[in-house]
């Protein structure tokens, strides 16, 4: 009895020494978007400032954050480019974040994406994702303009493509960060002159600095769920 206690601690202590021998790996999480993505990784862009928010907590060793954005995306782009730039990095989370361009680009170029491919792309993105064993955070479009009473032009357009995004992450099983409520909701509250840009936006798409801050601590709480 004595010799199998003996060796049954023994066996355990290999285990455990095994186990704290192997190597630490920081969840991957690439971010995969269109141009507000790409500045994301620049000073001041909603990546770097979750970095430095993880980076103030401590927790910055536990995750490495890769930027993924081209300008002028949409949702078949990322598909076309997801081999290369996304599973060839072989990520542990991807957040997609995609959907301005095949809006706005519809009305300025007439080169946008209808509302059935949008869901079609989106949805092989995410199967594709998925079937890599990658966890997906899906974002919906935030604004085109920032007038809080619905008249922006594109309003009603982000608002569809929005709920096409959500209703595919309850389908897909996957998180979301609803910006485009989070955003709309901001401009409610703090634009009562009802501007057009300059509250969260630079030029009525891009983040400013208080845009990315918003866009970041709300990703932030998605990414630590």
């Amino acid at each position: 009895m004595k010799k199998y206690i003996v060796q049954s601690s023994l066996l355990i202590c290999i285990l455990l020494a095994a186990i704290a021998m192997r190597p630490f790996k920081a969840t991957r999480i690439i971010f995969f978007g269109d141009s507000i993505t790409e500045g994301g990784v620049k000073p001041g862009g909603y990546i770097q400032l979750i970095n430095q928010k993880l980076a103030a907590t401590g927790d910055s060793a536990n995750y490495e954050l890769i930027g993924a954005g081209i300008g002028g995306n949409k949702i078949y782009d990322l598909y076309l480019r997801m081999d290369e730039d996304v599973l060839a990095k072989k990520p542990d989370v991807v957040v997609v974040w995609v959907g301005v361009n095949d809006v706005w680009h519809k009305a300025s170029y007439g080169t946008g994406t209808d509302a059935n491919k949008f869901e079609k792309f989106y949805t092989a993105v995410i199967k594709k994702l998925q079937a890599q064993g990658i966890s997906v955070i899906l974002c919906t479009p935030a604004v085109i303009g920032e007038k809080n009473d619905y008249s922006n032009q594109q309003d009603g357009d982000l608002n569809a493509y929005s709920s096409i995004i959500r209703r595919l992450a309850d389908e897909y099983k996957c998180r979301l960060c609803d910006l485009r409520k989070i955003f709309v909701a901001y401009e409610v509250k703090y634009n009562p002159d009802n501007k057009e840009s300059g509250i969260l936006t630079t030029d009525r798409v891009h983040p400013n600095a208080k845009g990315s801050e918003l866009v970041a601590s709300s990703l932030l709480e998605v990414l630590k769920k």
